[in-house]
């Protein structure tokens, strides 16, 4: 006689709005299809753009004349319109076509990624990452490791975006030893490196690049007006401890619960190794292995501080004239190339102390190892690039930020409603283009002047555009970096898809921006500067 088959039961939609979120999202294609589709718009709406003839006009802010209707700012045109370019058109298919491979291999994120993984798949192939895990376990009660991990995130960004490659894994193997969910762990870090982007207690190279891009925009209406780095310093170092606190009980209150009930196959918690199990207690080997890594560490810091501190080697000063304002420190502009020697160095010395490395062929097999994880990555980073540089060709971008730009300062609101209306369409505008510094170089030329003359500083202006950036980072699918975070969760995870990242991340960017927009708000009815060299207010030199 024969038996029925046996089924799986069918899935059940998760329950709630974050579950919700989460089954429709990963309905959505993976990141890759996303981009490619999204490419594919791009050069619809480019052609219909251009064939319609619509064109934007760039416009500055001069004062307006004395009883002329209280107007508050007069637009004047520069230059040419901007008109859409068609990339359906003969000349625009050529230039897609023809410079695919250079879109490709320009495309920023992906020689970080790619060079950074080099000397992190070494570190990690040989166990040195599973031994400064353990090490680090034992450093950082389990109580206080989710802020812990969100403030070492916004203090990652010291070294620009390394933060979004290193970080995740390391705090999910952290979660993992502590016997917690290792995707509240991925989501904890992401939020702090994403979410709370402009956030930190030290100047970052961020702050050079946007007071650059501030000063230019505020030169636009006063050209001896210049914006200093330090000028959101002091409402930043707030924001790191505000966003640190914000982001904990996020984790606490609804991440952790609602990852308690699922099983560890699913990203769910595992029971944590005993005190005693060899799996958390750091071998004489590994103790060796960590020490011999350490002396290499220092070493190479040493050597690295000397170039960046004593004049005339290679990392003193500033970088070569780039066309900003504020050029950067040297070192910053070759913090991946040193990541890549920090994490190679130490590991080799780990490996050779522990002896995991026995001959070069090791260090070459972890090389092959740590590209073949990078697949994904790649794969993105092709279909990334082309729906970036469409952006850019087709002028769309810049046609879009002139136009929300424009409608957005000749609303008439005052300057606590435009601060907020700031914040939130530089938050949408970064569902769409992820570059903090590409949005900005759009938006600051309209919005710092035309708000300059309704008496708001450029630096007020930064600061509100850099909490709007920040917060949507962690749930747009085309952040460029959400493909490492999707693979990180996959590997506890193996059906986790960009619906489950974004319900993760969601209420981690509602929190933050309801509490950095209070603190802004709270900051301007206090009246105190936002950094040194940061007012609030705008006052045009006599």
């Amino acid at each position: 006689m024969l038996r029925p088959m046996k089924t799986d039961p069918p899935l059940q939609r998760p329950s709630g709005i974050l579950g919700m979120i989460e089954w429709v999202g990963n309905k959505l294609p993976d990141p890759v299809i996303l981009f490619a589709i999204g490419a594919v718009l791009v050069a619809l709406m480019s052609a219909i753009a251009a064939q319609s003839g619509w064109t934007v006009q760039p416009v500055r802010p001069v004062p307006a004349a004395a009883g002329a209707d209280h107007a508050r700012v007069v637009l004047e045109p520069i230059g040419e319109p901007i008109r859409a370019k068609s990339i359906l058109s003969a000349d625009g298919a050529y230039w897609a076509m023809s410079s695919a491979v250079k879109n490709f291999i320009a495309f920023p994120p992906l020689g970080m990624v790619l060079v950074s993984m080099l000397g992190i798949g070494v570190s990690e192939k040989v166990g040195m990452f599973a031994a400064v895990v353990k090490w680090l376990a034992t450093l950082v009660p389990s109580r206080l490791l989710t802020p812990t991990v969100i403030f070492l995130g916004m203090m990652t960004h010291i070294g620009t975006d390394a933060g979004f490659i290193i970080l995740p894994p390391l705090a999910a193997a952290m979660f993992v030893l502590a016997g917690r969910s290792p995707l509240a762990g991925i989501a904890a870090a992401f939020a702090g490196v994403g979410g709370g982007f402009s956030a930190n207690l030290l100047i970052s190279p961020s702050d050079a690049i946007m007071a650059s891009l501030t000063s230019a925009g505020a030169q636009v209406l006063d050209p001896s007006r210049t914006v200093a780095v330090t000028c959101n310093w002091w409402f930043l170092i707030a924001s790191t401890f505000l966003l640190t606190v914000v982001g904990w009980a996020v984790t606490s209150w609804i991440i952790e619960p609602r990852l308690a009930t699922r099983p560890a196959e699913e990203g769910g918690p595992a029971p944590a190794p005993n005190a005693d199990d060899p799996e958390k207690m750091l071998t004489p080997q590994e103790r060796s292995g960590l020490a011999a890594a350490a002396a290499t560490l220092v070493v190479l810091l040493g050597i690295i501080l000397a170039m960046a501190l004593v004049p005339g080697w290679p990392l003193h000063g500033l970088a070569p004239a780039t066309g900003q304002s504020t050029p950067p420190d040297r070192w910053t502009q070759a913090i991946v190339p040193i990541i890549f020697v920090l994490f190679l160095g130490t590991g080799i010395a780990y490996g050779l102390r522990t002896g995991s490395i026995r001959g070069a062929a090791d260090v070459s097999r972890a090389f092959a190892a740590s590209m073949a994880s990078m697949a994904p990555v790649i794969v993105m980073a092709f279909f990334a690039a082309q729906f970036i540089e469409y952006l850019k060709y087709s002028q769309l971008d810049r046609m879009l930020a002139f136009t929300g730009g424009e409608a957005l300062v000749k609303s008439g609101l005052s300057a606590t409603p435009l601060m907020i209306a700031l914040v939130l369409l530089t938050a949408v505008f970064n569902m769409c283009i992820a570059s903090m510094s590409a949005k900005w170089s759009m938006l600051a030329t309209i919005l710092v002047p035309m708000l300059m003359i309704a008496g708001i500083s450029p630096e007020l202006s930064q600061a509100a555009y850099r909490i709007g950036d920040s917060v949507t980072n962690t749930i747009t699918p085309l952040n460029p970096y959400m493909i490492i975070i999707l693979v990180a969760a996959q590997r506890y995870h193996k059906s986790a898809g960009t619906g489950s990242i974004i319900s993760l991340l969601m209420p981690y960017a509602v929190a933050f921006l309801f509490a950095w927009l209070s603190l802004l708000m709270f900051w301007m009815m206090l009246g105190v500067p936002l950094g040194p060299g940061g007012p609030l207010r705008y006052v045009p030199q006599a």
